[in-house]
């Protein structure tokens, strides 16, 4: 199974379920072929599929590759999201990333930490977390790469309300 051909077979499969193929690899592990299907979408909460959306596109997809005549040996599937620690390099990655914390590096060599507010087709507003710096605008074709930052604490206001009633 190549990754174009298996594109081909499974987008409509997924794209029933509100989802789209991020990226497909086909790997060879201990004598066996292994798919890894990883599938992005808006989900319910407009950031990102959840385990539902994923479980039943296991089930989709598992299905899909059964029924097709691809004439390979047996094979492992896995299917996932394409993770948090993945580049945002589409408009939709950064807005279903809105109010998380990136490090964006731009053309310019400039890196700029800071929280996605908005989305438009061109650019993404960041906002920094600290400080007096306003918003601005960074149009998508400046910005050389784009990552989430992992956070270990609650946002903002986050527990305010258990603190108060104490």
């Amino acid at each position: 199974m190549d990754r174009s051909s298996l594109h081909t077979l499974l987008a409509p499969v997924v794209a029933t379920l509100r989802l789209e193929i991020d990226h497909i690899e086909v790997l060879r592990v201990s004598g066996r072929e292994v798919v890894r299907v990883f599938l992005d979408g808006d989900g319910p909460e407009g950031h990102g599929p959840d385990l539902d959306q994923i479980a039943a596109a296991t089930k989709a997809i598992s299905h899909e590759l059964d029924e097709a005549d691809t004439g390979q040996q047996p094979f492992v599937l896995e299917v996932s999201t394409r993770g948090v620690d993945a580049p945002l390099q589409t408009p939709a990655h950064f807005r279903r990333n809105i109010s998380r914390l990136v490090r964006v590096t731009l053309k310019s060599g400039d890196v700029e930490t800071a929280r996605i507010t908005a989305v438009t087709d061109d650019g993404v507003e960041l906002t920094p977390d600290e400080g007096d710096a306003k918003a601005k605008v960074v149009p998508f074709d400046a910005i050389a790469s784009a990552k989430v930052q992992i956070e270990f604490r609650d946002k903002p206001g986050a527990g305010d309300v258990a603190a108060e009633e104490e």
